[in-house]
Protein backbone atom coordinates (compact mmCIF):
# COMPACT_ATOMS: atom_id res chain seq x y z
CA UNK A 1 0.00 0.00 0.00
CA UNK A 2 2.69 2.14 0.93
CA UNK A 3 3.94 2.58 -2.58
CA UNK A 4 0.88 3.04 -4.13
CA UNK A 5 0.04 5.70 -1.39
CA UNK A 6 3.14 7.81 -2.84
CA UNK A 7 1.95 7.61 -6.44
CA UNK A 8 -1.71 8.77 -5.45
CA UNK A 9 -2.38 12.27 -4.65
CA UNK A 10 -5.93 13.85 -2.99
CA UNK A 11 -8.11 16.33 -4.43
CA UNK A 12 -10.99 17.98 -3.58
CA UNK A 13 -13.41 19.31 -6.51
CA UNK A 14 -16.10 21.56 -6.52
CA UNK A 15 -17.63 21.35 -10.33
CA UNK A 16 -19.97 23.85 -10.51
CA UNK A 17 -22.31 25.74 -13.04
CA UNK A 18 -20.74 29.04 -13.14
CA UNK A 19 -16.71 27.85 -11.44
CA UNK A 20 -15.08 25.01 -10.66
CA UNK A 21 -12.66 24.86 -7.42
CA UNK A 22 -10.50 22.47 -6.79
CA UNK A 23 -8.17 22.18 -3.66
CA UNK A 24 -4.55 19.98 -3.57
CA UNK A 25 -2.90 19.68 -0.67
CA UNK A 26 -5.19 21.97 1.46
CA UNK A 27 -4.91 24.96 -0.98
CA UNK A 28 -7.02 25.99 -3.42
CA UNK A 29 -5.14 25.74 -6.36
CA UNK A 30 -7.76 26.08 -8.94
CA UNK A 31 -10.87 28.73 -9.17
CA UNK A 32 -12.01 29.03 -12.60
CA UNK A 33 -15.25 29.48 -14.67
CA UNK A 34 -16.48 26.20 -15.87
CA UNK A 35 -16.13 27.33 -19.56
CA UNK A 36 -14.84 25.47 -22.49
CA UNK A 37 -13.75 27.00 -25.87
CA UNK A 38 -13.95 24.34 -28.68
CA UNK A 39 -12.61 24.95 -32.20
CA UNK A 40 -15.12 23.76 -34.48
CA UNK A 41 -13.23 22.71 -37.49
CA UNK A 42 -11.08 20.47 -35.35
CA UNK A 43 -13.28 19.79 -32.54
CA UNK A 44 -10.24 20.80 -30.24
CA UNK A 45 -10.69 22.28 -26.82
CA UNK A 46 -8.78 25.40 -26.94
CA UNK A 47 -9.26 27.75 -24.13
CA UNK A 48 -10.80 26.91 -20.50
CA UNK A 49 -11.37 28.75 -17.59
CA UNK A 50 -10.71 32.12 -17.47
CA UNK A 51 -9.06 32.90 -20.91
CA UNK A 52 -12.56 30.34 -22.29
CA UNK A 53 -14.50 33.03 -20.32
CA UNK A 54 -13.23 36.01 -21.91
CA UNK A 55 -14.28 35.01 -25.13
CA UNK A 56 -18.10 34.36 -24.38
CA UNK A 57 -20.02 36.32 -26.37
CA UNK A 58 -17.52 37.32 -28.51
CA UNK A 59 -16.67 34.07 -30.99
CA UNK A 60 -17.01 34.12 -34.70
CA UNK A 61 -18.11 30.72 -35.96
CA UNK A 62 -15.29 28.91 -35.97
CA UNK A 63 -15.07 29.00 -32.25
CA UNK A 64 -18.04 28.35 -30.07
CA UNK A 65 -17.95 28.67 -26.32
CA UNK A 66 -19.51 25.59 -23.88
CA UNK A 67 -20.73 25.67 -20.30
CA UNK A 68 -20.54 21.89 -19.66
CA UNK A 69 -22.63 22.05 -16.81
CA UNK A 70 -26.48 23.42 -16.20
CA UNK A 71 -28.25 23.52 -13.48
CA UNK A 72 -25.58 22.02 -11.26
CA UNK A 73 -25.65 18.82 -13.82
CA UNK A 74 -23.34 17.51 -16.58
CA UNK A 75 -24.86 18.35 -19.89
CA UNK A 76 -22.26 17.89 -22.06
CA UNK A 77 -20.19 14.86 -21.33
CA UNK A 78 -17.49 15.31 -23.32
CA UNK A 79 -16.84 18.84 -22.27
CA UNK A 80 -17.08 18.90 -18.74
CA UNK A 81 -14.10 15.30 -19.05
CA UNK A 82 -11.88 17.75 -21.41
CA UNK A 83 -12.49 20.23 -18.87
CA UNK A 84 -11.92 18.53 -15.69
CA UNK A 85 -8.72 17.35 -17.08
CA UNK A 86 -7.25 20.50 -18.35
CA UNK A 87 -7.98 22.03 -14.52
CA UNK A 88 -6.10 19.08 -12.92
CA UNK A 89 -3.26 19.01 -15.51
CA UNK A 90 -2.52 22.93 -14.86
CA UNK A 91 -2.44 22.20 -11.07
CA UNK A 92 0.97 23.37 -10.14
CA UNK A 93 2.13 20.45 -8.10
CA UNK A 94 1.04 17.81 -10.40
CA UNK A 95 2.56 19.53 -13.38
CA UNK A 96 5.97 18.39 -12.32
CA UNK A 97 5.31 14.63 -12.15
CA UNK A 98 5.80 12.63 -15.46
CA UNK A 99 2.59 10.92 -15.94
CA UNK A 100 -0.38 11.89 -14.28
CA UNK A 101 -0.67 10.62 -10.47
CA UNK A 102 -3.64 8.02 -9.77
CA UNK A 103 -6.37 10.49 -8.08
CA UNK A 104 -8.25 10.24 -4.84
CA UNK A 105 -11.59 12.54 -5.21
CA UNK A 106 -14.17 14.11 -3.15
CA UNK A 107 -16.84 15.89 -6.18
CA UNK A 108 -19.30 17.51 -4.61
CA UNK A 109 -22.73 17.06 -6.19
CA UNK A 110 -26.10 18.86 -5.99
CA UNK A 111 -28.97 17.31 -3.58
CA UNK A 112 -31.88 16.63 -6.03
CA UNK A 113 -29.30 14.96 -8.49
CA UNK A 114 -30.66 11.98 -10.04
CA UNK A 115 -28.74 8.61 -10.37
CA UNK A 116 -27.97 8.73 -14.20
CA UNK A 117 -26.24 12.14 -13.34
CA UNK A 118 -24.46 11.12 -10.28
CA UNK A 119 -23.06 8.68 -12.72
CA UNK A 120 -21.93 10.94 -14.88
CA UNK A 121 -19.92 12.63 -12.89
CA UNK A 122 -18.31 9.71 -11.42
CA UNK A 123 -17.10 8.56 -14.83
CA UNK A 124 -16.10 11.82 -15.89
CA UNK A 125 -13.85 11.75 -12.63
CA UNK A 126 -12.67 8.16 -13.59
CA UNK A 127 -11.87 8.96 -16.81
CA UNK A 128 -9.30 11.44 -15.61
CA UNK A 129 -7.46 8.71 -13.46
CA UNK A 130 -9.81 8.59 -10.38
CA UNK A 131 -9.26 6.00 -8.80
CA UNK A 132 -10.77 6.64 -5.39
CA UNK A 133 -14.30 8.55 -6.71
CA UNK A 134 -16.13 9.88 -3.36
CA UNK A 135 -19.01 12.14 -4.16
CA UNK A 136 -21.06 14.83 -1.31
CA UNK A 137 -23.93 16.70 -0.93
CA UNK A 138 -22.93 20.13 -1.89
CA UNK A 139 -24.98 21.30 1.42
CA UNK A 140 -23.23 18.28 3.29
CA UNK A 141 -19.86 20.44 1.89
CA UNK A 142 -21.08 23.87 2.55
CA UNK A 143 -22.29 22.89 5.90
CA UNK A 144 -18.67 21.61 7.47
CA UNK A 145 -17.29 24.61 4.64
CA UNK A 146 -18.87 26.80 7.32
CA UNK A 147 -17.84 25.05 9.73
CA UNK A 148 -20.72 23.27 11.75
CA UNK A 149 -20.02 20.20 13.51
CA UNK A 150 -22.72 18.24 11.08
CA UNK A 151 -22.71 15.41 13.42
CA UNK A 152 -23.84 16.79 16.16
CA UNK A 153 -27.89 15.93 17.50
CA UNK A 154 -28.55 19.69 16.32
CA UNK A 155 -30.76 21.33 13.60
CA UNK A 156 -28.91 23.84 10.99
CA UNK A 157 -30.08 25.51 8.08
CA UNK A 158 -27.95 25.92 4.73
CA UNK A 159 -29.15 27.82 1.88
CA UNK A 160 -26.50 27.27 -0.96
CA UNK A 161 -26.88 29.57 -3.64
CA UNK A 162 -25.06 28.84 -6.70
CA UNK A 163 -25.21 29.33 -10.65
CA UNK A 164 -27.56 26.84 -11.47
CA UNK A 165 -29.38 25.74 -8.55
CA UNK A 166 -30.08 26.48 -5.09
CA UNK A 167 -29.76 23.70 -2.31
CA UNK A 168 -32.04 24.54 1.07
CA UNK A 169 -31.03 21.51 3.40
CA UNK A 170 -31.59 21.17 6.92
CA UNK A 171 -29.12 19.10 8.39
CA UNK A 172 -28.64 16.72 11.59
CA UNK A 173 -26.35 13.91 12.75
CA UNK A 174 -24.60 13.87 9.71
CA UNK A 175 -27.40 13.59 7.10
CA UNK A 176 -29.86 15.77 5.30
CA UNK A 177 -33.19 15.89 7.12
CA UNK A 178 -35.09 17.70 4.30
CA UNK A 179 -33.80 19.42 1.88
CA UNK A 180 -35.06 21.29 -1.91
CA UNK A 181 -32.93 22.06 -4.63
CA UNK A 182 -34.87 25.08 -7.11
CA UNK A 183 -33.44 25.90 -10.48
CA UNK A 184 -33.08 29.75 -9.64
CA UNK A 185 -29.62 30.68 -8.83
CA UNK A 186 -26.99 32.75 -10.07
CA UNK A 187 -27.85 32.02 -14.28
CA UNK A 188 -31.61 33.12 -13.76
CA UNK A 189 -30.35 36.34 -12.05
CA UNK A 190 -28.16 37.08 -14.56
CA UNK A 191 -30.89 36.11 -17.32
CA UNK A 192 -33.14 38.38 -15.24
CA UNK A 193 -31.01 41.47 -15.75
CA UNK A 194 -30.65 40.70 -19.35
CA UNK A 195 -34.57 40.51 -20.17
CA UNK A 196 -35.25 43.83 -17.47
CA UNK A 197 -32.49 46.28 -20.03
CA UNK A 198 -33.80 44.77 -23.19
CA UNK A 199 -37.52 45.78 -21.50
CA UNK A 200 -37.25 48.80 -19.71
CA UNK A 201 -33.90 50.33 -21.42
CA UNK A 202 -34.53 48.74 -24.68
CA UNK A 203 -30.74 47.87 -24.08
CA UNK A 204 -29.44 45.03 -25.58
CA UNK A 205 -26.92 43.32 -23.02
CA UNK A 206 -24.99 39.96 -23.00
CA UNK A 207 -24.44 37.83 -20.44
CA UNK A 208 -21.09 38.66 -19.40
CA UNK A 209 -22.23 42.21 -19.19
CA UNK A 210 -25.13 41.25 -16.80
CA UNK A 211 -22.68 39.13 -14.83
CA UNK A 212 -21.00 42.16 -13.75
CA UNK A 213 -24.08 44.01 -13.37
CA UNK A 214 -24.97 41.78 -10.61
CA UNK A 215 -22.00 41.47 -9.18
CA UNK A 216 -21.10 45.38 -8.79
CA UNK A 217 -25.01 46.61 -8.14
CA UNK A 218 -27.11 43.84 -7.53
CA UNK A 219 -29.67 43.71 -5.01
CA UNK A 220 -31.84 42.08 -3.12
CA UNK A 221 -33.72 44.77 -1.26
CA UNK A 222 -34.79 48.72 -2.88
CA UNK A 223 -33.70 50.51 0.36
CA UNK A 224 -29.93 49.05 0.98
CA UNK A 225 -28.15 50.64 4.04
CA UNK A 226 -25.00 51.56 1.94
CA UNK A 227 -25.81 51.78 -1.72
CA UNK A 228 -23.47 50.85 -4.19
CA UNK A 229 -22.95 53.91 -6.98
CA UNK A 230 -25.16 54.04 -10.48
CA UNK A 231 -23.70 52.16 -12.95
CA UNK A 232 -22.79 52.71 -16.50
CA UNK A 233 -23.85 49.61 -19.06
CA UNK A 234 -22.78 49.72 -22.76
CA UNK A 235 -25.07 47.80 -25.15
CA UNK A 236 -27.11 47.43 -28.74
CA UNK A 237 -30.14 49.73 -28.87
CA UNK A 238 -32.20 47.43 -29.91
CA UNK A 239 -34.54 50.50 -31.65
CA UNK A 240 -31.24 51.88 -33.87
CA UNK A 241 -29.53 49.11 -33.65
CA UNK A 242 -26.74 51.58 -32.54
CA UNK A 243 -24.05 51.02 -29.40
CA UNK A 244 -25.29 52.88 -26.68
CA UNK A 245 -24.78 53.33 -22.84
CA UNK A 246 -27.46 53.61 -19.99
CA UNK A 247 -27.21 54.66 -16.15
CA UNK A 248 -28.46 52.05 -14.22
CA UNK A 249 -29.14 52.37 -10.77
CA UNK A 250 -29.26 49.11 -7.69
CA UNK A 251 -33.23 49.85 -7.53
CA UNK A 252 -33.40 48.48 -11.12
CA UNK A 253 -31.60 45.46 -10.62
CA UNK A 254 -33.75 44.78 -7.11
CA UNK A 255 -37.13 45.56 -9.32
CA UNK A 256 -35.32 43.04 -12.03
CA UNK A 257 -34.50 40.03 -9.66
CA UNK A 258 -37.65 40.62 -7.23
CA UNK A 259 -39.71 37.54 -9.00
CA UNK A 260 -36.75 34.78 -8.51
CA UNK A 261 -35.90 36.22 -5.19
CA UNK A 262 -39.33 35.25 -4.23
CA UNK A 263 -38.89 31.98 -5.38
CA UNK A 264 -35.83 30.93 -3.33
CA UNK A 265 -37.93 32.76 -0.39
CA UNK A 266 -40.81 30.36 -0.94
CA UNK A 267 -38.58 27.12 -0.98
CA UNK A 268 -37.15 28.06 2.05
CA UNK A 269 -40.19 28.73 3.59
CA UNK A 270 -41.23 25.29 2.20
CA UNK A 271 -38.68 23.43 3.60
CA UNK A 272 -38.98 25.13 6.90
CA UNK A 273 -42.60 24.32 6.94
CA UNK A 274 -41.51 20.37 6.71
CA UNK A 275 -38.74 20.68 8.99
CA UNK A 276 -39.33 18.25 12.32
CA UNK A 277 -40.12 20.04 14.95
CA UNK A 278 -37.30 19.21 17.46
CA UNK A 279 -35.25 20.75 14.86
CA UNK A 280 -36.95 23.73 14.25
CA UNK A 281 -36.64 24.77 17.29
CA UNK A 282 -33.04 24.76 17.14
CA UNK A 283 -33.21 26.50 14.03
CA UNK A 284 -35.12 28.97 15.78
CA UNK A 285 -31.89 28.96 18.10
CA UNK A 286 -29.09 28.86 15.26
CA UNK A 287 -30.89 30.76 12.21
CA UNK A 288 -30.25 29.83 8.75
CA UNK A 289 -26.39 29.76 7.03
CA UNK A 290 -25.58 31.31 3.33
CA UNK A 291 -23.52 30.17 1.34
CA UNK A 292 -22.43 30.30 -2.72
CA UNK A 293 -21.95 33.23 -5.16
CA UNK A 294 -25.54 34.25 -4.73
CA UNK A 295 -25.16 35.08 -1.10
CA UNK A 296 -23.16 37.66 -1.90
CA UNK A 297 -26.58 39.87 -3.20
CA UNK A 298 -26.99 42.82 -1.43
CA UNK A 299 -29.72 42.85 1.33
CA UNK A 300 -30.50 38.95 0.49
CA UNK A 301 -29.62 38.02 3.89
CA UNK A 302 -32.04 40.75 5.25
CA UNK A 303 -34.49 39.80 3.14
CA UNK A 304 -34.78 36.27 4.08
CA UNK A 305 -34.45 37.05 7.45
CA UNK A 306 -37.75 39.26 7.37
CA UNK A 307 -39.60 36.58 5.86
CA UNK A 308 -38.71 33.97 8.25
CA UNK A 309 -37.91 35.91 11.28
CA UNK A 310 -34.88 33.95 11.97
CA UNK A 311 -30.96 35.40 12.16
CA UNK A 312 -29.57 34.68 9.05
CA UNK A 313 -25.54 34.10 8.28
CA UNK A 314 -23.36 34.70 5.41
CA UNK A 315 -20.41 32.08 5.12
CA UNK A 316 -17.15 33.56 5.07
CA UNK A 317 -15.56 33.30 1.59
CA UNK A 318 -18.87 31.90 0.69
CA UNK A 319 -17.88 31.13 -3.07
CA UNK A 320 -15.45 28.78 -1.05
CA UNK A 321 -17.35 27.63 1.60
CA UNK A 322 -18.50 24.15 -0.59
CA UNK A 323 -14.87 23.50 -1.97
CA UNK A 324 -13.45 23.98 1.72
CA UNK A 325 -15.91 21.92 3.12
CA UNK A 326 -15.41 19.04 0.24
CA UNK A 327 -11.48 19.52 1.13
CA UNK A 328 -12.37 18.86 4.91
CA UNK A 329 -14.17 15.89 4.40
CA UNK A 330 -11.02 14.47 2.04
CA UNK A 331 -8.96 14.87 4.61
CA UNK A 332 -11.08 12.92 7.65
CA UNK A 333 -12.63 10.05 4.36
CA UNK A 334 -13.19 7.63 7.64
CA UNK A 335 -15.39 10.00 9.74
CA UNK A 336 -17.29 11.22 7.11
CA UNK A 337 -17.77 7.88 5.87
CA UNK A 338 -21.42 8.29 6.40
CA UNK A 339 -22.12 10.81 3.88
CA UNK A 340 -19.63 10.14 1.62
CA UNK A 341 -21.34 8.33 -1.46
CA UNK A 342 -18.78 5.90 -2.70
Amino acid sequence: MGFFDFMTEDIAIDLGTANTLIIHNDKVVIDSPSIVARDRVSGKIIAVGKEANMMQGKTHENIKTIRPLKDGVIADFDASEKMISMFIKSIPALKKRMFTPALRMVVCIPSGITEVEMRAVKESCERVNGKEVYLIHEPMAAAIGIGIDIMQPKGNMIVDIGGGTTEIAVIALGGIVCDKSVKIAGDVFTNDIVYYMRTQHNLFVGESTAEKIKIQIGAAIEDLETAPEDMSVQGRDLLTGKPKQVEVSYREIAKALDKSIQRIEDAVMETLSQTPPELAADIYNTGIYLAGGGSMLRGLDKRISQKTDLPVYIAEDPLRAVVRGTGMALKNIPKFKSILIK
